[in-house]
């Protein structure tokens, strides 16, 4: 056990976890453990890898939406916070559905913030609250990474024969985050 104190809000310090952990980990972040899956390891590492980047990229805009959620503001604010809070729901369970293939092809999923932080390709947001039309332009740029490198993802799984994670890419990843898109770039368009 570590020697770490941590101090309660009531002011108790506690010298080791309540709940002792196992030492060690059950499998290294870029280890892959074969699966039964009719897949050569190869595919599979592969297929992590990029699902991996993906799913980093994916919590990146799920929180975006958040951020953008809870800092709506302007004449459109109700139906913008609830746009935004609708997306950001879809995400999060974009996110599971990535992690969970991860897993299954036997990999680990990126599951941390700093490590999503690390990983991610879409540009950090700043900590200001931004109008209503430069959070939708940062959502829209953040779905096109995504599109961009699903489409690629999807065309390599094709041909690798990695249909399950072919699958997902287009029917959910690819089709979700154009329908996403189509509700933003809709907000900002001139009005005829």
């Amino acid at each position: 056990m570590s020697s770490t104190a941590f101090t309660r809000s009531d002011g108790l310090i506690i010298k080791e976890p309540i709940v002792p952990s196992v030492r060690g980990a059950t499998q290294s972040f870029n280890s892959h453990r074969r699966n039964p899956l009719a897949l050569d390891a190869g595919v599979s590492v592969d297929s992590i890898s990029n699902l991996n980047q993906l799913l980093a990229d994916t919590l990146t805009i799920r929180d975006l939406y958040k951020k953008h959620h809870w800092q709506a503001s302007g004449e459109t604010f109700y139906m913008i916070h609830l746009l935004f809070d609708k997306h950001a729901e879809e995400q999060s369970a974009l996110a599971d559905l990535l992690a969970e293939r991860v897993q299954t092809l036997g990999g680990v999923s990126v599951a941390m913030a700093a490590d999503v932080a690390e990983a991610t390709l879409i540009p950090r947001a700043p900590k200001d609250r931004e109008n209503t039309r430069t959070q939708i332009e940062r959502l829209l740029q953040a779905h096109e990474i995504i599109l961009m490198e699903s489409r690629a993802m999807a065309r390599a799984t094709a041909i690798s024969g990695d249909l399950g994670t072919n699958d997902i890419l287009v029917s959910d990843v690819i089709r979700g985050h154009e329908l996403q898109v189509w509700f933003l770039v809709e907000h900002i368009q001139p009005n005829d």
